[in-house]
């Protein structure tokens, strides 16, 4: 079969498809090849765009805090209580003014979703 003006042949696709299958299925870096991973930040880096998402305060609204998580947290870590999902977040290298803000929810209750969890993250009084 003629392939136009492809670049690669086939052998070389199934191959480039081989080596990504992990990556494309997980959905989550694979830890095959570090160089492909973002790198997390630092400490000492400096804040951008208001600075870390402080769920209760002022600046943190419902969209900013479920992004927030989303990068964080995948779905098969739902659902969990607070206590796990909090776990959850401190071993995805989360900011520590979200997953302090996790560990004060009620540890009983059980959330579904990102957007639950942002939910009672961002109601008044919590």
């Amino acid at each position: 079969m003629q392939r136009g003006s492809d670049r690669l042949s086939v052998h070389r696709d199934d191959e480039m498809k081989h080596e990504l299958q992990g990556l494309l299925r997980s959905g989550h870096p694979t830890r095959s090849e570090e160089w492909h991973d973002p790198e997390p930040t630092a400490d000492d880096d400096p804040e951008i765009a208001g600075g870390p998402v402080a769920p209760g305060g002022s600046r943190a609204s419902l969209e900013v805090v479920r992004t927030e998580l989303a990068r964080h947290l995948n779905r098969s870590a739902f659902p969990a209580s607070a206590r796990h999902l909090a776990g959850a977040l401190r071993h995805a290298y989360a900011p520590d003014t979200l997953v302090d803000a996790v560990e004060r929810l009620p540890h009983k209750e059980q959330y579904t979703t990102v957007q639950e969890l942002a939910q009672a993250l961002t109601r008044p009084g919590a």
